[in-house]
């Protein structure tokens, strides 16, 4: 351990002292360096104060930039030595574990060794050891740990607060740089004010605001200078805080370490003498007791000491732990705070900015005040702790120093044991590491105070330096408020107009989304109403279905319930002949069971056509429930299709009014355009005299390029690289850009299509809830019934558990009754034991006796039982079947009424026709048996005996037979006359018909098959009214006339059955319909599914060209104009580019000596045209793009013409569907109603054919009627006398009576009654006579009548004919009617789901019900055995009473026992006296009659006993009997209750049946009148369907119009886009269509006197740009602060570093944008300048010439002489004369000084006019135009860097090192961390990069060529420059 903490504390201090010594030099340098560097820069800004006044501040700013970059490279290289330092730490600190470790399992193996050698020789207890080295060992890690994490991490700390200070100087190196290049761009436009005020002559104005500016522009830089002053002040400051900490916490951390190898060493020592000690002493065990004592009392204050360490220890860890949260938290709030600020920063601007560093500074300094507030926390906790730790350390010292006195006195008088002293040793080893403990609680303590004082003091510092900050940025705030505030003035008013424009573009586009909006939930709508449409139409099919089903199965029920009629018919025969056979038992057993049976299947039936009719109920219920609510639905929905209707109304206006804005700004485009194409050829103009001036700048630059050739090739040669390499990342990033907007757009459209998905959703899910809820309310009334059920079955249960309680109570008192009387049985036995053996075979005798009678009585008994119980079971049995036959008769015959009255209505017309018929039929009988009876009267005399029969017959029956005789043939006759009158009417009657029925059988066509039916019949009748008049004429007998009736009861039933089985073939014909009808419906079901996907397509094309798709192929348009205009920019900015080298090329090229020239300018300009070609290939290759991209719209119009087409054609099939479907249903309607009205006819038709067909035979009947009276009319004469004759003949019989009186009243009394017959008589043959010649008229008549009639045949045969046709038609009828059939079987299949569904749920209810029944009968079985068990105990009691009887008779026994042998005693003490006194024969006397009494008084007993019993047993009977009878009665009693609600149920079920199948009817002709409705309002729905979708075609041909409308305008936009730019191929449009706009505005609002006044505008907003600028770089400069601060914790992670190249490589992408803004910025300040400086190229380049003569060294000042002759046009020849002439005479004196600052100068000046020429050549339009482009691209999120993304700056710029290319190319993998000094610090070094094969331009300096003595200067063109770009980053 000793080694391990002293290996860590020495490498701890070996890394801190090397950091604290890099840091020492750090610093040193970076002071050295920054003093060498302002003294040069002073020195050089001394030099040059002379010779340019105007240059002296740029220099200087410069220098100071340069200075900054400088220190920032050394603190990164800082960083990486740090980060390499640590590296080698932690790998030793690896190794030093790894052998501590070893060391540490070495020392753990020996304690253990130690202890078990211990163990083994100690004879006591020896736990101690293995706790306290237990304990040891955790207070001596948990102390190393403590050690360790405060110095491990304090290192960590330190470095943590140098990084941060480090990267906040950085980031104010950052910030001071952007305000040098912020000043800089102030000084070049201040020139050019001043050049332009000189070249004007009316700058005096503005002289004033110049001065004032310069006066702003110097105290700045003083300012800037003074913050840098104080910066590296605060730089030192902290670095030597920082060394000084790093000193101390070494220092503390080796005498640590110290300490440490000290108290390891002790410890050894000490093991050492332990291991001595045990070998030594192996005696003196006397003492041991005494010292087990004081080892236990040690252990016990050990353990206490160490409980309150631990404690102790846990309070440390948890302050600890406090503190480690507070960090976290604070570090939590860092991150919060840096997230807050980014996004601040982003939101504002530079004021923003300034105010978020204020802001930063305050939150610092609050965390500061937190921690402050934390510190004093932990203070006052430590020092809680080390009051505690010092008085624990006085205990323990104190107590432990006496102890241990105490146990060396006895180790030394008393040489203790070997176990002693281990213990000892053991104590001294925890005595040893609790001080060691306290010493670390103590070095803990100290490090914490002297941490809490210097983070004091670093506070302090903080402040100190975060006021002065606030003081300064105060100062700063205000004046940047104050700029602000005038030129955010000044952008207001500008940005006035622009807003109110895009307010109106915005409108116009919500306007536009809101109708597309409108249109996409109409169309939804539209969906949804059908779909609505459709479930309603399934859902009437449904019910259609299940009510056919529902009839159906009402026909079956109708069978089966005639079945079982059948059935319980036979049931009643069997029970009558039961009731006959009740003497066979067994007989009647087998029949009630066969009985029970069938009447057990019949309920079964009952029940099951019960819950099929409540079934039928309950869905007939919904059904309606159903239709009301589709009814509510419907209304709703023709609502929202009005609503829609009006809404789309509404969209089109709205539309029409965009197309007319539309049209107005096409045209105001187009004169624009116009006004453009004006512009462009003045511009071309301009273009062309520019190009002719350029050539003449070229042509005069090229004499002077000799000595600028070496410079502005290598920056020529830079800048031409990075301008290919900008060129390439830019159109990469160009077509990124494309792709995210593409991408977005995408995103959009998923995003609407996901929202209306999300509408649907949240409608359904609405529907659903709603469901849900109606669902729960059913399911909770559901769940009461069930509660009041069970409640209903618990109260009973509970009832029978009372009542089984009070049986068991009874039962209990039994028992003990019981157990009395065995115990008076037990005792009476013993008392039996006891007396004289003379009565014991008596009592036993009488005892087996008495038991073997209860055994065969009881055996007895229990057969009577048992035969009792049979009798009662049959009698329950037959009564229960009884009952239950009764009720199953009661209600099978009031369901056979019903049924029979529903199939009496369904069967009228056939029963009408058989009654009619039967009628006819019996008519005919009476009047063929009258007809023969008087044929038989008059014409067979030989009959005469049967006469007499029948007259005796009927004068038994009537009395009066002659006369009645008479009146019946006057009846007859006056009934026959009457007949024929009605007859006559009825034949005019019908002869009415027939016309009538004439006329309707014209209109109608009946079926052949029918027609020869009923003119089979029609013979049929004709042959059975032939055979009547052929019997009438004949007379024949009865016995002929009964068989004909037969013969036509017979063809009657032929008939009926030929009628039923022309029934059978039409509902064949129906089936066949129905099945043809399904068939049909399938067809319209696929037109409909058909129908939908065209309204879909539809839809779907009307939303591509709804104006929301037009609005986006607008935007498509106008983007791709953008691009292409964004091109155009390209290829300008490529020709500036191009314009550019060639002036740098031709500038280079001018002063070189006249032998070079040539070759070097050919060079350059074959270069030059090599680039030409490449760039007319890029436009090459541009211009067939854009005609690929030409055709692709093209093809996308071709298409949207077939589409428009083909949404044309599929519109037009839509109508001719809808035309089609409406027409069908048109006559679907029409056919039905002729259907019903033939079917009407039908009816009548039929009949009236019966009427005809009765009249006919009721024509033939009279006929024959009057035929036979005709006849008997004849012979009725001759029948009167044998009447008379009769008469006498039956009067002579009775004439032989004795009673003569008698006879004469007879005879008196015939005669009268003959008499007044004879008058009668004559009467009526005198009506007679007038009715024959009536009758003779009368035949006369009908024979005309049957002429008439035979007619009237051929006319009924030509109505049967009609009739035959107008059944075919009745045919068609029957087809559609079965089509109709069909649409109503499928809503009743509909139904018949839902029913099923119903059905599904009415079955879970009786399975919930059944269920609940098996409760109940579980329940009642459960009664049933608690009776049984009442039973069992009830015959129990009976038992036990009777044992109790037998026991209390065998108590009386032995009691009369008792007294008889007491009284014996008696006699015998008297015998005994008597005896004494000697009276011996008395004494025998009364001894015999003693035993005589005895004898005697035994025999009654036995008799007594025996009567007794038998009472007894009879009383026993007649109570169980009694018992049993109450049982029968209350079962009696339960089952007639049980009957009565039975009954009452059976009357309740049938009135409930018979309730509901009138509501069913009811429902029935509900249903078909709102299928009706329905239909109807199907018919309206789909008229209103066609026209809305009518409506919706003619929309969209109004917007196909419009779109082809749109296309025509952008093919002519376009065409005009061709011309422009066939127009503008070489030069590229760089003014878009806005600036012509901006330049009208301005022509017009202002004169040409506000020239000024525009160019001060054009600067300020280069300035607002620039600001924006400078914000978005100090934002990302603080991002890169933010994220430098989070990843200084990732500093020794460096693996992660292959994850972080790819985030390099976007930072790099980044910055190369950055650089490619630059590099714009710098073109557009070069075009400037070359614009500016035209005319004045001679003064500057005689002035650089004169000024870089004296700069330049002696030896060259010739080649100088010689630039400046062919600057002057001298020739090279007088030159070179003049030189070699003046060589001595001091030319080179004047010259020098003349010609020295262009060596000097000429360099500096070239990037410095374009800077200063930028803004006045750059127009507001441009400007403007890039705005908006730069608004019209997708803004990317600001960019977040990583802490390796600060190596950028660190990157080396190019041209500064002989390593340039290396590092540049090594740039994105190299680590700021890893980069050497030689790449990260390129101060001045040689300018040649390039080899031999590069470019003329990239070629080395020659040494031919002149090289200038002032390096810093060559260096400041290369380098300096980067830096610049660089720190623009």
């Amino acid at each position: 351990m000793s080694s391990w903490l002293g290996g860590i504390g020495s490498g701890l201090g070996q890394s801190l002292g090397q950091v604290s010594g890099s840091l020492s030099s750090f610093t040193g340098q970076i002071s050295n360096f920054t003093k060498d560097m302002l003294l040069e820069g002073v020195e050089e800004v001394g030099g040059k104060f002379v010779c340019v006044p105007g240059l002296i501040r740029y220099e200087r700013l410069r220098k100071l930039h340069a200075e900054l970059e400088e220190k920032l490279e050394a603190a990164e290289i800082q960083i990486k030595r740090q980060s390499a330092e640590y590296r080698t730490l932690l790998q030793q600190k690896d190794v030093e574990i790894s052998h501590l470790k070893a060391r540490q399992s070495g020392l753990q193996e020996e304690v253990q060794k130690l202890q078990q050698s211990a163990q083994s020789a100690s004879a006591g207890p020896a736990m101690l050891p293995v706790t306290t080295t237990s304990s040891s060992t955790t207070s001596s890690s948990a102390s190393s740990f403590l050690l360790r994490h405060p110095g491990s991490h304090q290192g960590f700390h330190g470095e943590e607060m140098d990084l941060s200070d480090v990267i906040w100087s950085q980031q104010e190196i950052n910030r001071l740089s952007t305000e040098v290049m912020r000043l800089e761009s102030e000084v070049a436009h201040w020139r050019r004010m001043s050049q332009a005020s000189t070249a004007t002559g009316a700058g005096n104005g503005d002289h004033s605001e110049i001065l004032k500016l310069q006066r702003t522009i110097k105290e700045l830089r003083d300012e800037m200078s003074r913050e840098v002053d104080e910066h590296q002040h605060e730089l030192a400051a902290l670095q030597d805080a920082q060394r000084q900490k790093l000193a101390d916490v070494t220092r503390r951390h080796r005498q640590e370490l110290a300490e440490y190898e000290e108290r390891i060493e002790e410890l050894e020592e000490q093991i050492q003498s332990g291991q001595l000690i045990f070998g030594i002493t192996m005696g003196n065990t006397s003492k041991l007791h005494e010292l087990h004592e004081t080892i236990q009392s040690l252990q016990e204050a050990a353990e206490q000491r160490e409980k309150q360490l631990a404690e102790l220890s846990a309070s440390l860890e948890e302050a600890q732990k406090i503190q480690a949260s507070l960090q976290l938290e604070k570090d939590d709030a860092q991150q919060e705070n840096t997230g807050l600020l980014q996004n601040y920063t982003r939101l504002q601007a530079s004021v923003a900015e300034l105010q978020t560093r204020v802001q930063e500074q305050e939150g610092k300094a609050l965390q500061k005040a937190q921690l402050d507030h934390e510190i004093q926390m932990l203070r006052n906790s430590l020092a809680a702790a080390e009051k505690e730790i010092e008085r624990l350390k006085n205990l323990d010292e104190l107590n432990l120093q006496e102890r241990l006195k105490v146990a060396e006195e006895q180790l030394v008088s008393r040489n203790e044991a070997e176990s002693d002293l281990e213990s000892l040793d053991d104590l001294k080893a925890e005595l040893g590491r609790r001080e060691k403990a306290l010493r670390a609680t103590e070095e803990e303590r100290d490090t914490l105070m002297s941490e809490l004082e210097e983070l004091d003091r670093q506070n302090q510092e903080a402040t100190q330096h975060m006021i002065s900050v606030k003081e300064q940025l105060s100062g700063q705030l205000k004046e940047a408020e104050t700029e602000l505030k005038r030129m955010t003035a000044e952008l207001n008013t500008s940005n006035d107009q622009k807003r109110a424009l895009e307010q109106e573009l915005e409108s116009q586009k919500e306007k536009m989304s809101q109708s597309a909006f409108t249109l996409n939930e109409l169309h939804m709508g539209k969906q949804q109403l059908e779909r609505t449409v459709k479930e309603l139409k399934d859902k009437l099919g449904h019910a259609q279905e299940q009510s056919r089903d529902a009839r159906r199965e009402v026909s079956e029920l109708k069978k089966s319930l005639q079945e079982k009629e059948e059935l319980l018919s036979a049931a009643k025969a069997k029970l009558y002949e039961g009731r006959e056979r009740a003497s066979e038992a067994q007989g009647t057993n087998e029949a009630l069971a066969e009985k029970e049976r069938e009447l057990s299947d019949l309920r079964r039936e009952l029940d099951e056509m019960r819950r099929s009719h409540e079934k039928v109920m309950s869905e007939d219920y919904e059904l309606k429930v159903e239709n009301r609510r589709f009814k509510a639905d419907n209304e709703q929905t023709l609502g929202k299709v009005e609503e829609l209707t009006r809404q789309l109304k509404e969209s089109q206006g709205v539309l029409n009014r965009v197309v007319r804005e539309k049209d107005t700004r096409i045209e105001a485009l187009k004169l624009e355009k116009y006004q453009l194409e004006g512009e462009l050829t003045q511009a071309e103009n301009k273009l062309k005299e520019q190009v002719k001036q350029y050539q003449q700048t070229i042509e005069e630059l090229t004499r002077a390029r000799s000595m600028d050739a070496s410079a502005l090739q290598t920056e020529h040669e830079r800048a031409i690289k990075l301008n290919q390499e900008k060129d390439m990342e830019i159109a990469q990033l160009k077509r990124d850009v494309e792709q995210v907007a593409a991408d977005h757009r995408d995103t959009n459209e998923m995003l609407s299509i996901t929202v209306a998905g999300q509408k649907q959703l949240t409608d359904l899910l609405q529907e659903k809830d709603v469901f849900m809820d109606t669902l729960k309310q059913n399911a909770a009334d559901l769940q009461t019934e069930l509660d009041n059920k069970v409640s209903v079955f618990t109260k009973e249960v509970e009832t029978l558990k009372q009542s089984l309680d009070e049986k068991d109570k009874q039962l209990g008192g039994m028992k003990e009754e019981n157990s009395h009387l065995k115990e008076e049985i037990d005792r009476l036995r013993d008392q039996q034991s006891r007396p004289l053996p003379l009565a014991e075979p008596r009592t036993l005798d009488i005892i087996t006796e008495l038991e073997t009678e209860i055994t065969q009585l009881k055996s007895s008994r229990n057969a009577l039982e048992e035969e009792v119980q049979t009798l009662r079971r049959t009698t329950e049995e037959q009564q229960a079947s009884l009952l239950l036959s009764q009720q199953s008769l009661q209600a099978q015959q009031s369901e056979i009424e019903q049924a029979r009255a529903h199939h009496q209505q369904t069967t009228l017309n056939y029963d009408r026709l058989i009654q009619a018929r039967d009628e006819e039929i019996t008519r005919l009988q009476q009047t063929v048996e009258q007809l023969s009876e008087s044929q038989s009267r008059a014409n067979s005399p030989s009959v005469q005996g049967e006469v007499i029969l029948q007259e005796e017959k009927t004068q038994t029956l009537n009395q009066e037979n002659g006369n009645e005789k008479h009146d019946l043939s006057k009846v007859d006759i006056e009934r026959l006359v009457r007949g024929i009158k009605e007859k006559e009417t009825e034949i005019t009657q019908l002869n009415e018909k027939n016309l009538s029925l004439t006329r309707q059988l014209d209109q109608l066509v009946v079926s052949r098959d029918e027609v020869g039916k009923l003119s089979q019949m029609i013979m049929q009748k004709d042959l059975e009214i032939q055979a009547l008049h052929a019997r009438v004429s004949m007379g024949g007998g009865h016995s002929q006339d009964v068989m004909f009736l037969q013969q036509q009861l017979q063809a009657y039933a032929v008939e009926r059955e030929q009628v039923i089985a022309v029934l059978n073939e039409k509902t064949r014909e129906n089936s066949q319909l129905r099945s043809d009808y399904h068939r049909l419906m399938d067809i319209m079901a696929g037109k409909e599914a058909a129908l939908l996907k065209l309204q879909q397509e539809n839809q779907r094309l009307s939303n591509m060209s709804d104006p929301s798709g037009s609005q986006e192929m607008f935007k498509e348009t106008i983007q791709n104009l953008s691009r292409i205009i964004r091109e155009k920019d390209i290829e300008i900015d490529a020709l500036t580019q191009k314009c550019q080298t060639l002036v740098t090329v031709l500038q280079s090229s001018g002063g070189e000596p006249g032998a070079g020239s040539g070759g070097v300018s050919s060079n350059q300009f074959e270069e030059l045209l090599q680039e030409r070609d490449t760039l007319k290939q890029q436009v090459k290759k541009m211009e067939e793009w854009k005609q690929q991209v030409i055709t692709t719209v093209k093809n996308m119009q071709h298409e949207s013409a077939q589409l428009h087409e083909e949404l044309i054609k599929l519109q037009s099939q839509v109508s001719a569907d809808s035309d089609c479907s409406s027409k069908l249903s048109v006559d679907y309607a029409r056919l039905v109603q002729n259907y019903e009205q033939k079917e009407r006819r039908l009816g009548s038709l039929s009949l009236e054919l019966a009427q005809v067909q009765q009249t006919i035979t009721q024509l033939s009947s009279t006929k024959d009627v009057l035929l036979g009276k005709l006849d008997s009319v004849t012979q009725t004469p001759e029948v009167i006398a044998t009447q008379c004759s009769g008469s006498s003949l039956s009067t002579d019989a009775p004439s032989h009576q004795p009673d003569s009186a008698v006879k004469d009243e007879k005879i008196q009394q015939e005669v009268v009654q003959l008499k007044a017959q004879l008058t009668e008589k004559e009467n009526t043959i005198r009506t007679l006579q007038e009715n024959n010649h009536r009758l003779s008229n009368s035949a006369s008549a009908s024979e005309s009548e049957q002429r008439s009639q035979a007619e009237e045949a051929r006319q009924v045969r030509e109505r049967l004919e009609a009739l035959q046709r107008s059944v075919r038609e009745k045919d068609l009828l029957i087809k559609s009617k079965g089509d109709q059939l069909v649409q109503v079987s499928e809503a009743l299949r509909n139904r018949e789901n839902d029913n099923e569904v119903l059905k599904q749920a009415v079955t879970n209810l009786k399975e919930r019900a059944l269920i609940l029944e098996m409760d109940v009968k579980k329940l009642k079985e459960e009664n049933e055995l608690v009776a049984a068990r009442s039973r069992e105990k009830e015959s129990e009691f009976r038992a036990l009473q009777e044992t109790n009887m037998q026991v209390s008779l065998l108590l009386r026994e032995k009691e009369f026992e008792l007294s008889a042998m007491s009284e014996k005693a008696a006699t015998v003490e008297k015998l005994l006296k008597d005896k004494e006194q000697g009276k011996s024969g008395e004494l025998n006397q009364l001894l015999n009659e003693v035993k005589s009494m005895q004898d005697k008084a035994v025999a009654f007993q036995q008799e007594r006993d025996q009567v007794m019993m038998a009472l007894k047993q009879k009383q026993m009977e007649t109570t169980a009997l009694q018992t049993e009878l109450q049982h029968v009665r209350d079962k009696e009693h339960r089952l007639n209750l049980e009957l009565e609600r039975l009954r009452n149920h059976l009357l309740e079920i049938e009135d409930s049946y018979t309730r509901e199948a009138l509501a069913a009817e009811d429902r029935e002709t509900e249903l078909r009148r709102k299928v009706a409705l329905l239909d109807d309002r199907l018919t309206t729905s789909s008229s209103a369907v066609e026209s809305a979708s009518q409506q919706a075609s003619m929309q969209v041909e109004s917007l196909q119009e419009q779109l082809i409308g749109v296309v025509k305008q952008r093919d002519d936009a376009l065409a005009q886009l061709r011309t422009s730019q066939e127009q503008v191929n070489q030069y590229a449009v760089s003014l878009s269509n806005l600036q012509m706009v901006l330049e009208q505005f301005q022509q017009e609002e202002k004169a040409m006197y506000s020239a000024e006044l525009e160019k001060h505008k054009k600067e300020k907003e280069e300035w607002k740009r620039k600001a924006l600028k400078l914000e978005d770089q100090a934002s990302a400069l603080q991002m890169n602060l933010d994220e430098a601060n989070a990843a200084l914790d990732s500093a020794s992670r460096l693996t992660d570093q292959l994850d972080l190249k790819e985030e390099q490589i976007e930072e790099l992408k980044k910055q190369v944008d950055v650089r490619q803004e630059m590099l714009e910025e710098a073109q557009r300040k070069l075009m400037n300048l070359l614009n500016s400086t035209e005319g004045k190229i001679d003064k500057v380049l005689m002035r650089n010439l004169f000024l870089g003569y004296f700069h330049s060294p002696k030896t060259k000042r010739a080649d100088v002489l010689r630039l400046m002759g062919s600057v002057l046009g001298l020739n090279r020849e007088d030159v070179e004369k003049m030189l070699e002439e003046d060589r001595g005479h001091g030319v080179t004196g004047w010259v020098s000084s003349w010609l020295g600052s262009r060596g000097a100068q000429s360099v500096p000046n070239t990037p410095q006019r374009p800077t200063s020429g930028q803004a006045l050549n750059s127009s507001f339009s441009e400007m403007f135009v890039k705005f908006l482009e730069i608004e019209s691209t997708p803004s990317l999120p600001a960019p977040k860097l990583p802490v390796h993304d600060i190596k950028p700056l660190s990157a080396p710029p190019a041209g500064r090192t002989s390593r340039a290319p290396v590092s540049l190319k090594r740039a994105g993998d190299s680590n700021p961390f890893l980069a050497p000094r030689s790449a990260a610090v390129p101060l001045l070094a040689g300018s040649s990069s390039g080899g031999p094969g590069g470019h003329l331009l990239m070629k080395p300096i020659s040494d031919t060529l002149p090289t200038f003595t002032p390096v810093p200067v060559s260096a400041e063109a290369s380098g300096g420059a980067v830096l610049k770009d660089l720190l623009k980053q």
